[in-house]
C-alpha cells in the first residue's frame, strides 16, 4: 500500500472517530484534519489553495441551497401552513389506535418538508404524545412511525444526506433528488402499511391488558396534559395569517413543482420563495429581519458544514488520496464481492447509523465506498443510491443526531429500548427499499 493512500485512510479514520466523539464540531474535524494530512504528504499552502478553492467551488450552489430552503420551509410553519392538515389529523384519527398510528405518519411526512428533525419532532411529539398516552399506546411506536416517515421524507434535496451525496459527487442536488421520488413514495406506502399492522398489534395488546380501547382511555381521564394538548389543538384559534393561506399553498406547490421542473438551480428557486414568502406575510421589515434572525442559525449551521466537506473533498481529491486509496484497495477485494460492493454497503447502511455520524457515512465512507465501485464499473449515482436508500431509513435510530435526543427528552424515553424498539422494523423497511430499487432500476447489480 503506498504512502498516500495510508496517509488518506489515516485522515479518514481520524475524521470519522472525531465525528463520532463528538468533541469537536464536524467542521474542525472536515477542516484540520485533511489539511494536516496534506502537509504531511509533503504539499505546500499554495497547493492546499488551489484544493481549496476546487473544493468549495463543487459545494457553494448546495451552501446557497440550503441556507434558502431552511428560510423558506421556517417561514412556511411560522405562518401556520401545515396547522390545518395536522389538527385535521388528529382531529380524525382521535380514539382510533390504528388510525393514529397512520395519522402519525402523514404527520411527519408533512412535518419534515423543512428537513429539520428536529422541528419535525417538536411538532408531532407534543401533538401526539397525549393521545397515545390516554390510549395507553406504546410511545416508542410513535417514535418508530415519526422517525421512519421523516426519514423517507429526509432524501429531500434540502435535506442533509441528499446534499452530502451530491457534494460528494460534484453534482446537482435536485439531479440527485429525482430519481429518488418514486422510492419516497413507496417507502410512505410502506410506513403506512407498517404503521397498520403495528397499530394492529398495539390495538391487540392494549384490549388485551386492559379489556377494551375505552376501558384503557377510561383509566386515569383527568390526565391533564393530554386534555390540554388535544383540546387546544382542536379549538386553538386560527394563526393570524389565516386569510394568505391559500397564497402560501399556492406558492409553496410553486418552489416544489419549479424545482422538480429543474428549469432554473434549486438556490434560486429558494431565493425568490424567500423573497416572495417574507413580504407577502410580514409587511414590516422589523418582523421579515426577525423571521430571518430566528432560522439563521440552523441554516447557516448546515451551509458551513458543507462548505467545510467541500475543503475535506477538495483536499482529499486534489492530493491524490482517494484515487490512491480506491486502487490499492481495487487490488486485495475478492473479485467475486467486488461488483457488489455497494449493495453490501447498503445492506448494512441501517446498522452503519448505529456507528458512524451522518457527517461520516456521507463524507468519509462514501467517497471512498463510490471509488472503490467506480475501479470494477459500478456507476457512481448507482453506489450513491444504494448507501442512501441503505441507510436513511435508520437515521432517526441513530445515538449520533441531536435531534433524536431531543425526541427522546419530549417523550421522557431511552435511547437504548428506542434501539431496539425500533431497529428491527425500520432496518427491514431499508431493505424493502433497496429491492425496490434494484426493481425499478435505481440500482444496477
Amino acid at each position: 500500500m503506498g504512502v498516500l493512500s495510508i496517509i488518506g485512510f489515516l485522515t479518514i479514520i481520524i475524521i470519522v472517530l472525531l465525528l463520532i466523539s463528538g468533541r469537536v464540531t464536524p467542521i474542525i474535524a472536515l477542516v484540520l484534519t485533511p489539511i494536516s494530512g496534506a502537509f504531511i504528504a509533503g504539499f505546500g499552502l499554495e497547493e492546499i489553495g488551489a484544493f481549496f478553492d476546487e473544493g468549495i467551488t463543487d459545494v457553494v450552489h448546495v451552501a446557497i441551497m440550503f441556507i434558502f430552503a431552511i428560510l423558506f420551509f421556517g417561514i412556511m410553519q411560522d405562518v401556520g401552513l401545515f396547522d390545518p392538515l395536522i389538527r385535521g389529523m388528529i382531529s380524525i384519527s382521535q380514539g382510533n389506535v390504528i388510525a393514529i398510528c397512520i395519522g402519525s405518519v402523514v404527520i411527519a411526512a408533512i412535518a419534515q418538508l423543512d428537513g429539520s428533525g428536529a422541528s419535525t419532532f417538536l411538532i408531532t411529539i407534543p401533538a401526539l404524545l397525549p393521545l397515545y398516552k390516554k390510549l395507553k399506546m406504546n410511545p416508542y411506536l410513535l417514535l418508530l412511525l415519526i422517525g421512519g416517515s421523516a426519514s423517507i421524507m429526509n432524501m429531500l434535496p434540502w435535506a442533509g444526506p441528499l446534499g452530502r451525496s451530491a457534494s460528494v459527487l460534484n453534482m446537482d442536488v435536485t439531479e440527485l433528488w429525482r430519481p429518488l421520488i418514486p422510492i419516497q413514495a413507496i417507502g410512505l406506502v410502506l410506513m403506512i402499511v407498517l404503521a397498520i399492522v403495528l397499530g394492529y398489534r398495539e390495538k391487540k395488546r392494549i384490549t388485551k391488558e386492559y379489556g377494551s380501547i375505552a376501558a384503557a382511555a377510561a383509566i386515569e381521564p383527568d390526565l391533564q396534559i393530554g386534555k390540554e394538548t388535544s383540546e387546544s389543538i382542536k379549538t386553538e384559534p386560527a394563526p393570524p395569517q389565516s386569510k394568505k393561506l391559500w397564497i402560501n399553498v399556492i406558492l409553496t406547490i410553486a418552489v416544489i413543482g419549479t424545482l422538480v421542473w429543474g428549469v432554473i438551480p434549486a438556490g434560486l428557486v429558494f431565493m425568490i420563495g424567500v423573497s416572495l414568502a417574507l413580504p407577502i406575510n410580514y409587511p414590516k421589515m422589523q418582523d421579515q429581519m426577525d423571521r430571518i434572525r430566528y432560522h439563521a442559525p440552523n441554516a447557516l449551521m448546515m451551509a458551513t458544514i458543507i462548505l467545510a466537506a467541500g475543503t475535506f473533498l477538495g483536499v482529499l481529491t486534489g492530493t491524490g488520496m482517494l484515487n490512491a486509496i480506491a486502487e490499492d484497495i481495487v487490488t486485495v477485494i475478492p473479485a467475486f464481492i467486488a461488483p457488489y460492493v455497494h449493495l453490501i454497503i447498503g445492506f448494512f447502511g441501517v446498522p452503519f447509523d448505529l456507528l458512524l455520524s451522518t457527517d461520516a457515512y456521507y463524507f468519509a465512507l462514501m467517497p471512498v465506498v463510490e471509488q472503490i465501485a467506480t475501479g470494477f464499473g459500478i456507476d457512481s449515482l448507482s453506489t450513491t443510491y444504494a448507501m442512501i436508500v441503505g441507510n436513511i431509513v435508520g437515521t432517526f435510530i441513530s445515538p449520533f443526531s441531536p435531534a433524536v435526543w431531543l425526541a427522546l427528552g419530549l417523550a421522557g424515553l431511552e435511547m437504548g429500548r428506542h434501539i431496539r424498539y425500533s431497529l428491527f422494523w425500520l432496518w427491514g423497511l431499508s431493505l424493502v427499499l433497496l429491492v425496490f430499487s434494484i426493481i425499478i432500476g435505481l440500482i444496477v447489480v
